[in-house]
């Protein structure tokens, strides 16, 4: 009784929290999947990476930031426990019931995810242009801008060349990191909803099971 008490209050609470959303592509396009995306493994959750210079076309700041990268992997996730680095049963609780802010976790990788990750941990699929736009959005409308524009540095990130960001949204048991990602490969045009796809295992399960070939 207790358990479904407080799943109520926390639907009712952060039912409309779910930000950012999903960027939807334009439908009407049909250019050749020449665009790699590729999702990482960490065990509990998930990352996104994409080349780049489709992130920097429209986070420009990026590029300064990060001289030299080839591709960014990206997570978001409750501030106190990603920035924690390591699990701990306070901090995952109030993350899941009283989130103090979400940071996106953004790393800038100087080759291929594949040569970066474990084989095992990595899976790759291709989309076109438009889907690069739209999921490059998604994750721009991810990050925070203070009053000027500018991206909100937090602490540095968890491995190689890497920083937290201040993000959008608010971290909790229906709005997960998992989700995040699922949304975003929603935004990248995979066919998905992003609902129930709560676990690493089931982002990575979809994307393994709906992978399409570049295009030349």
């Amino acid at each position: 009784m207790k358990t479904a008490w407080l799943f109520l209050v926390l639907f009712a609470t952060y039912g409309c929290s779910a930000k950012p959303n999903v960027v939807e592509p334009d439908a009407g396009a049909d250019s050749s999947r020449s665009s790699k995306l590729y999702v990482v493994s960490h065990g509990w959750h998930v990352g996104i990476a994409i080349a780049a210079e489709e992130l920097n076309a429209v986070i420009p700041e990026l590029a300064e930031r990060f001289v030299g990268a080839e591709y960014y992997e990206l997570g978001w996730g409750d501030a106190g426990f990603y920035q924690a680095g390591e699990t701990k049963a306070g901090v995952t609780l109030q993350a899941i019931v009283w989130s103090r802010g979400t940071v996106v976790h953004l790393v800038a990788l100087p080759d291929s995810p594949a040569g970066y990750f474990p084989a095992d941990a990595v899976l790759h699929t291709c989309i076109n242009t438009e889907e690069a736009e739209s999921l490059a959005q998604y994750l721009s409308n991810s990050l925070t801008r203070d009053e000027d524009g500018n991206l909100i540095e937090l602490k540095r990130g968890l491995y190689g060349d890497s920083q937290f960001y201040d993000a959008e949204g608010r971290y909790h048991l229906l709005n997960t990191s998992n989700k995040w990602a699922a949304k975003a490969l929603r935004s990248a045009g995979m066919e998905l909803s992003p609902t129930f796809k709560l676990t690493a295992d089931s982002v990575m399960g979809f994307v393994e099971e709906n992978r399409q070939d570049c295009e030349q």
